[in-house]
């Protein structure tokens, strides 16, 4: 019967899920990540393709063995993974497949109108049993519609495509920047534009970011960019902590070189207790929850066991990761 593998922490409501939406005829075995490795290798030996969740394949487990082709992630991210070096032993690696795009969309404009809104702060507020005549000054002068403003979006792909279509209602002016350049119709059907990304941290109002981590990304937006950004700007970050350089953020918030920023991701998770980010009443943050919907966990694990089944029927596998 033709088998995929699932490695992993025990989390039996995870994995009677993964065996419930896996096709007919398929059958789904649980290899326990906690193991040492020679245990994981051995009950590995036949394997075609692995579920990781979490999403970290060691090469020197890849190494042992001979039969894989696949390392298959539930998540969007794939940077906890060497892709080049499971590519040379000819080990594709593959993500959700935009499973949780939606969801990490509908966070981002959360966070853009949370973030001008202050509603961190007034959430806060009605828990210490204050009122509208209690909230600081400061608040309202620093409140803001999201109507009407220029958005750049970081990274076109499933995710930021999908927050230029749900700004499409805002009547915002939306930029993007990307490595890729999507066709004219993509741009025409979401209304953005293409311009650098120079250009777009000058002239935009939010700047949201939605770039995979890799060596490329890690640390692109840092003192130089910030420089760049408007004194009123807002920076969103729902994709990976390390893309942003976190001490140039607090310098640039701190000096006023930005407004405000929303952020779901942080370099270091759990963030240390004493980081300055934690204290600044005009920075939200969320715990690296923003694919925390049902919904995604559904798409995503349908993907994960529909990918590895197919090569386990011996077809290609969909939603690649190519390495950079």
């Amino acid at each position: 019967m033709p088998t995929i593998h699932v490695l992993s922490p025990n989390d039996p409501a995870q994995l009677e899920s993964l065996r419930r939406v896996a096709p007919e005829g398929i059958e789904v075995k649980w290899v326990n990540s906690t193991l040492p490795l020679e245990e994981q290798a051995a009950q590995l030996q036949d394997a075609t393709a692995v579920i990781v969740a979490p999403s970290v394949f060691p090469v020197d487990l890849a190494l042992k063995c001979p039969n894989l082709r696949l390392i298959q992630t539930t998540s969007a991210g794939t940077n906890m993974i060497d892709i080049p070096a499971l590519n040379e032993l000819n080990i594709k690696v593959a993500n959700n497949g935009g499973g949780n795009a939606v969801a990490v969309s509908e966070h981002t404009v959360v966070l853009m109108v949370s973030v001008y809104r202050k509603m961190h702060l007034q959430f806060q507020a009605v828990k210490n049993r204050q009122w509208m005549g209690n909230v600081r000054s400061e608040w309202l002068s620093q409140a803001y519609e999201l109507t009407g403003k220029t958005i750049g979006i970081v990274g076109l792909g499933r995710i930021g495509q999908r927050v230029a279509r749900r700004l499409q209602g805002w009547d915002c002016t939306l930029l993007y920047h990307d490595v890729a350049k999507f066709p004219s119709a993509v741009e025409e059907a979401l209304h953005v534009k293409r311009v650098p990304l120079d250009e777009l941290l000058r002239t935009a109002d939010v700047v949201t970011l939605h770039v995979p981590l890799n060596r490329h990304t890690k640390a692109m937006i840092s003192d130089r960019e910030f420089d760049l950004m408007q004194p009123t700007a807002v920076l969103i970050n729902a994709c990976r902590g390390p893309v942003v350089d976190e001490a140039a953020l607090i310098r640039a918030i701190k000096g006023k070189k930005i407004m405000a920023a929303g952020l779901d991701v942080l370099e270091e998770e759990p963030t240390p207790a004493d980081n300055p980010l934690l204290d600044m009443d005009n920075v939200l943050i969320t715990p690296h929850l923003a694919a925390f919907a049902q919904e995604s966990y559904e798409k995503s694990r349908t993907f994960a066991v529909q990918n590895t089944a197919r090569v386990a029927l011996g077809e290609e596998p969909e939603s690649v990761v190519e390495p950079v």
